[in-house]
């Protein structure tokens, strides 16, 4: 069987067995192209030694550590598969170590910063969406596939949201978010296309484009709306971004005194010790609290 009818197979397997998002499926294959077109030979037929050197050759191709770890990760899961389904006999990414993950922490924006750029989105749209990306940490993939019917029904100060691998978690919202949230979806349906089948698309959306096929805001559209939002607010454009609207939901809950736990929940991370990265904002805080509430320390000094 060639590489590409293996590869296929494989992504085939991740879509029915794991269900792995397209975009998911996409980058797999992006990178096991690349090891492909990288390696002398079959890749399917690959030694340990021909892999190691094309991984060696990553940073040489001047290609991130990130990048690195991710391309290594997709050989080895498509080499374990292989070997689950008995066409190889052993597993030649045994020996391959992705580059250590530098530990580097969260580009933020201070709270007068994020005021800043909500007065200046140009319309309910814009505020809602940045409100909802702020307010309640949401990924801008999430953001951008929310339906219609994902809106608080009245009274309501929560929301169900789908996130990676197709998992709901419930979001709560402020009252800023949702008084943003009423008045986009007062307005809401100037936005939609004029032609009929795009109309019907875009419809279910509680974002949605007037122009893009699939009837919803492109990611890149809404950095667009951030960026003209910052210049507007007298922001650095490179410092805003969907990415770092969340980052500052987390930053800014585990300074007011929310638990690791909690902000887990609400950005909805498999893992606890993706969210620990955000533990460096509360060191000052925590340093005051011990100094003045610990017994032992408050003692001190005293004769």
């Amino acid at each position: 069987m060639s590489d590409s009818a293996l590869i296929e197979a494989f992504l085939e397997m991740l879509s029915a067995e794991r269900g792995a998002r397209a975009n998911t499926l996409d980058a797999y294959k992006r990178d096991l192209d690349d090891a492909r077109a990288n390696t002398a030979g079959a890749l399917a037929a690959a030694s340990a030694e021909t892999l190691e050197a094309y991984v060696a050759g990553l940073a040489r191709r001047g290609l991130s550590a990130a990048t690195a770890r991710r391309r290594i990760s997709a050989l080895k899961q498509f080499f374990r598969f292989l070997l689950q389904e008995n066409l190889r006999g052993d597993d030649p990414t045994s020996r391959l170590d992705p580059p250590k993950r530098a530990r580097t922490l969260p580009k933020t924006l201070s709270v007068a910063e994020i005021e800043r750029l909500i007065a200046a989105a140009e319309s309910p749209r814009d505020r809602a969406l940045i409100e909802l990306l702020y307010g309640a940490g949401l990924r801008v993939s999430e953001l951008v596939s929310l339906p219609l019917r994902a809106a608080p029904k009245p009274g309501q100060q929560q929301m169900m949201v789908e996130g990676k691998g197709g998992k709901e978690r419930l979001v709560m919202l402020g009252r800023h978010a949702i008084a943003a949230l009423e008045t986009h979806l007062a307005a809401r349906e100037a936005l939609l296309p004029k032609l009929e089948a795009r109309r019907e698309k875009a419809a279910r959306f509680l974002f949605p484009s007037s122009s893009a096929a699939d009837g919803k805001l492109t990611r890149r559209r809404v950095a667009q709306i951030l960026e003209a939002a910052a210049l507007k607010a007298g922001l650095d454009p490179a410092k805003v971004s969907p990415h770092v609207l969340r980052h500052a939901f987390a930053t800014h809950m585990v300074e007011g005194g929310a638990d690791l736990r909690t902000v887990q929940t609400l950005l909805g991370h498999a893992d606890i010790a993706t969210t620990q990265i955000y533990t460096h904002v509360a060191e000052g805080r925590l340093r005051t609290l011990l100094e003045t509430k610990h017994p032992l320390a408050r003692k001190k000094g005293k004769a």
